[in-house]
């Protein structure tokens, strides 16, 4: 008995499918507001006559908001319940949002997109806990098919700037006030079906009238498992820098491509990390989430080791394959946590989400100087190795072979 639900001593009898897309659905809109940000960036320089630090710093902003608080956020959900903190958040982004199409000066700029991120710190700790919670016990397929939304909106944004405020200015930010407050009603409908497990759940872990779970692991096994699984966040995230902010300036630099051409490559490449995100959770609830997060990183290698050699053709193919490999693995990754920690699950949401935020925006900071200083080519090179870190996987306990173990803890 591991979900939230178990603190009550009696688990979720069924995955609740109008809680899971809700959820999937608000995620789509949460990150499709998200990448409005970057997509926003050649109308933004232009009109304040920006230089390419000051764009720089626009993209630490939002980074340091949207990861860094995110732990906070689960800590603080952790502890006491919050029923209504996901649409609260998303009231961050929708004033994000209205500030962003009106700003008057970069400064302001910079305050409109810590509010985004501020809501965005808010929300995925928060929605994948309601995810976790409605998951029935499918814990990994609850998992995917929330991340399917957020791939979905990451990619769906950017095609929607190109014809919303691209061509119009960057006032039609505007006009994606209404995903926000569409995912506000939404995620309140969601807090009003979790309200009254929350709350049940608080009184009953105040007075210590739970059924506590414990792992059959030591403490320090626990430390370790999470460390190896901050390490292979840090390798995934770090190679796909790689590929979501370099692949069309790679493909245009070594194989000649027009811009048309290397965005239809981009989006086949992420159609496969939609693709695999929605495979590996449910892979992980039959086979076993170790394997999945193993396989998903370390057999990855032989394919990106094999890209910096390939022809466009065959680019284009291991590409995929890489997208729908590497990215099954977060979902596995997340909920292997979660297990983990049980009781804990909006503080590791946050530390995961948070940290894949932040290295992925590292990560494309640092290819980025290198790609300046050693050209893109290199880039690929270098990063072809980093899935071979995966091989520290076989250091996670395997957690299917484990028992938990109940024991009633009575009030005092």
């Amino acid at each position: 008995m591991d979900t939230e639900e178990s603190v009550v001593g009696k688990q979720i009898p069924a995955t609740i499918y109008p809680v899971l897309f809700a959820v999937s659905f608000s995620h789509l809109l949460n990150d499709t507001i998200q990448s409005l940000i970057p997509a926003i960036y050649p109308i933004v320089k232009d009109s304040f006559h920006l230089s390419f630090s000051q764009i720089g710093l626009i993209t630490l902003v939002f980074q340091l908001s949207s990861s860094l608080l995110q732990p906070l956020v689960g800590v603080i959900t952790d502890s006491k319940p919050y029923p209504y903190a996901l649409p609260v958040g998303m009231g961050f982004s929708l004033t994000g949002l209205v500030m962003m199409a009106v700003a008057p000066s970069y400064h302001w700029i910079l305050v409109s997109v810590a509010f985004v991120g501020a809501g965005s710190s808010v929300f995925h700790p928060e929605a994948s806990r309601m995810a976790y919670v409605a998951s029935g016990g499918r814990r990994g397929f609850a998992q995917s098919l929330f991340q399917l939304g957020g791939n979905a909106g990451s990619a769906i944004g950017p095609l929607l700037a190109a014809m919303l405020i691209a061509p119009f200015g960057r006032f039609n930010v505007i006009w994606f006030s209404f995903a926000a407050l569409t995912a506000i009603i939404i995620l309140y409908r969601v807090g009003k079906w979790y309200k009254p497990k929350s709350i049940r759940n608080y009184i009953l872990r105040k007075n210590k009238v739970v059924a506590a779970v414990q792992q059959s692991l030591p403490r320090k096994t626990v430390v370790v498992s999470i460390v190896v699984l901050l390490v292979l966040i840090f390798s995934k995230y770090f190679y796909f820098a790689s590929l979501t902010s370099y692949y069309t300036f790679y493909l245009m630099d070594k194989f000649g491509v027009s811009v048309q051409q290397s965005q239809l490559y981009l989006f086949i490449f992420l159609f496969a990390v939609a693709a695999g995100t929605m495979i590996g959770g449910p892979v992980g609830d039959r086979i076993g989430r170790k394997y999945v997060i193993w396989l998903s990183i370390l057999g990855a290698s032989p394919f990106t080791l094999a890209l910096p050699y390939a022809n466009l053709f065959w680019t284009v193919i291991l590409s995929f394959i890489i997208g729908v490999i590497i990215a099954s693995a977060f979902s596995a990754i997340l909920v292997y946590a979660q297990e983990l920690l049980p009781g804990n699950v909006g503080l590791v949401s946050g530390l995961f989400f948070g940290f894949a935020f932040g290295m992925g925006g590292i990560g494309s900071a640092v290819l980025g100087k290198l790609a300046d200083s050693h050209g893109i080519d290199f880039v690929y090179h270098m990063c072809s190795f980093l899935p071979l870190i995966g091989i520290v996987a076989a250091l996670l306990p395997n957690l299917a072979k484990r028992s938990l173990k109940k024991t009633a803890v009575g009030k005092k």
